[in-house]
């Protein structure tokens, strides 16, 4: 098939790379002219793990292009998407203003049968008010269809190629049954392409945020409660999760939830509550449980050097939101930076892939590493923000004798107490005994 998507963010990317990859020829568009310049010359503009090898392969079969021009995006598409942004208005409404400014263009240039697929998460009744802007000026007939993306960053190609579930919100057994042949190559069992409303679609990728987003809160305040009463909360998380009707996922203690989805989502399905006279006491509860969480780390930090926290150098290892992906937003490593700076402290941070996105906020307010152990050089304690996979097994040894003082502070749970108490490290963690020396 034919394929248009408009925006080349996280999801538009991988959304336009993966569906190149089973024959389709793809079309993705974008405002930014440098950036299509620099997709056009083969420069993947996002880190995303195997996305450059689908990228690449797929440029060179001539399958993926690149353009500015809506018009030439468009022109031969059977299918067009939009993954375009919805970011926070200053009410925590989604701003849907990117969504329907392009709704209004493609209207414009509807000559025959299209059929627009929104992959953006919007607020309930987008899909109806997309279809009401393009029929204004379309001299075809055309189908607007919600199908919301389910992408974890730094799992997203796997993700789409094997997703656990297609969602597709639409009235139109035309739209319907052009979706499923769409994803035809992507269904693995039965059942996983999922039929429902526009409306029901549209608020299913919100319950499913907020869900996940719940059992993270939940799991920090278990943790934070294991703190005040002495017990451990791996051994609590193993024990819940061998309950198989509560799963094992999302079940890991730290310092909360951050990227471009999940505080965001919150905030919005709170505001569509409110707009509809409903108040969603759960879901408030789970966004101020993940704020406070970004600083219990922070306050472990102040307790240790007894409030006399100002002139420290202190060593941050992560910056992006989660491993295996360079995305910085709403990452409670930010929140940390600027509480520390704040306090007078003196930061050195490192990240495997995330630093040139950190520079382009903090620049030279603090000094960014090399390596790990360049990071920690002469600090007086290390907090651990992101669980990469490079930080899991580092030269314990080499760390002390670097360091101006052994204390590590441990926002994400990856090292074992015995090991840190065998090392002569102070030691402190989420939820789990300290270790002091």
């Amino acid at each position: 098939m034919n394929i248009a998507v408009i925006g080349t963010g996280y999801v538009g990317l991988v959304t336009g790379t993966c569906l190149a990859e089973t024959g389709n020829n793809v079309v993705c568009v974008d405002i930014d002219k440098e950036k299509i310049e620099k997709m056009q010359n083969r420069q993947l503009p996002i880190y995303e793990p195997n996305l450059d090898i689908l990228f690449n392969r797929n440029i060179k079969m001539n399958r993926l292009k690149f353009t500015s021009s809506l018009e030439n995006a468009i022109r031969e598409a059977q299918i067009i998407f939009l993954a375009l942004p919805t970011p926070a208005n200053g009410d925590n409404s989604a701003d849907i203003s990117y969504v329907l400014k392009v709704s209004e263009e493609i209207g414009k240039l509807v000559c025959d049968y299209k059929l627009i697929v929104n992959k953006s998460t919007v607020p309930i009744g987008t899909t109806k008010k997309v279809y009401d802007i393009i029929s204004k000026n379309a001299k075809s007939t055309f189908d607007v269809v919600s199908n919301p993306e389910f992408l974890r960053e730094g799992f997203a190609v796997n993700d789409f190629l094997r997703p656990d579930r297609i969602i597709i919100g639409t009235s139109s057994d035309r739209a319907f049954d052009l979706m499923s042949e769409l994803y035809k190559p992507y269904v693995h069992s039965e059942n996983q392409i999922i039929k429902m409303d526009e409306k029901s679609s549209e608020l299913t990728k919100y319950a499913c945020n907020s869900f996940l987003a719940t059992k993270i809160s939940f799991i920090n305040e278990m943790a934070n409660f294991c703190d005040e009463v002495g017990a451990d909360i791996d051994l609590i998380r193993i024990g819940m999760s061998a309950d198989e009707r509560i799963g094992k996922h999302f079940l890991f203690s730290g310092l909360g939830y951050g990227g471009s989805c999940f505080p965001k989502d919150l905030k919005a399905l709170i505001k569509l509550g409110q707009d509809n006279n409903y108040d969603f006491k759960i879901i408030n509860a789970i966004s101020k449980v993940n704020e406070k969480q970004r600083t219990s780390i922070l306050l472990k930090l102040e307790k240790y050097f007894r409030g006399d926290i100002k002139g420290k150098s202190i060593a941050l290892w992560g910056l992006s939101f989660k491993p295996d992906t360079d995305d910085i937003r709403e990452a409670p490593s930010l929140y940390i930076i600027d509480k520390l700076l704040e306090l007078g402290v003196s930061v050195r941070a490192f990240d495997p892939v995330s630093i040139s996105n950190a520079k382009k906020i903090y620049n030279s307010k603090i000094y960014f590493a090399t390596d790990i152990y360049d990071c920690v050089k002469d600090v007086d304690a290390l907090i651990i923000a992101t669980e990469w996979a490079s930080f899991k097994n580092p030269d314990l040894d080499k760390m002390k004798s670097i360091m101006k003082n052994p204390a590590i502070f441990d926002g994400r749970n990856i090292y074992d107490l015995k090991h840190m108490q065998k090392n002569n490290f102070h030691y402190e963690s989420i939820g789990r005994k300290k270790i002091e020396i």
